[in-house]
């Protein structure tokens, strides 16, 4: 076998290259002179400026009580009429109620059939278990007329549909008027504690 030549590379560094052997750069820097200023990503400027830039947006300034209501005095915000206690409350499009206690195996038409004697029914849902397919034990009927569905509680509330005894009540309706306090509280106040970590 014959070998073949091999040519030698010499990987010297040149002078012009920034690098030297152990891989830093080369910058002159007098004693006297500061360090070089790198700007911030954060704040946006040097590093070296004596007032902070101003942030904008939620939780950065704390707001005074008399700011705060300042500010809310001024919009003109919407709210639920209470009519000065507890009742039911009309949905967007009816009156809406909630039967409970429904037979696993019940159908919609057998909703059909024993609510629509107090009236057209507007809407009706009734629940399926995706893994069961059967009834998951409620249904949501709508009425046009605040009559209708109070015709239908006061007479299917503690009746029998499909050998079961079923409840009827309304579906959504105002709670009792309170006032809330203005005083604040701990975030915290409401959960429960949990144990401080160890590391």
């Amino acid at each position: 076998m014959a070998s073949a030549d091999v040519e030698a590379v010499d990987f010297e560094p040149e002078d012009d290259d920034l690098m030297d052997e152990d891989g830093a750069i080369e910058v002159e820097a007098s004693p006297l002179a500061p360090p070089p200023k790198l700007k911030s990503t954060i704040t946006g400027g040097s590093s070296s400026l004596p007032a902070p830039k101003k942030t904008k947006g939620r939780g950065f300034r704390e707001e005074t009580d008399a700011e705060r209501n300042n500010r809310f005095a001024s919009k003109d915000f919407d709210s639920l009429d209470s009519n000065g206690g507890p009742g039911p409350q009309r949905s967007i499009e009816g009156w809406i109620i909630l039967v409970t206690g429904i037979h696993e195996e019940a159908q919609e038409d057998d909703l059909h059939n024993t609510f629509g004697e107090f009236g057209e029914i507007r809407n009706l849902h009734l629940n399926l278990d995706r893994r069961t397919g059967f009834v998951k034990g409620y249904a949501l009927i709508e009425y046009e007329n605040f009559e209708e569905a109070q015709a239908a509680i006061s007479e299917m509330n503690g009746a029998e549909l499909l050998t079961q005894i079923i409840s009827a009540d309304w579906a959504f309706s105002n709670g009792p008027f309170k006032r809330r306090s203005m005083k604040r509280r701990s975030p915290r106040g409401h959960r429960s504690r949990s144990p401080r970590r160890r590391y």
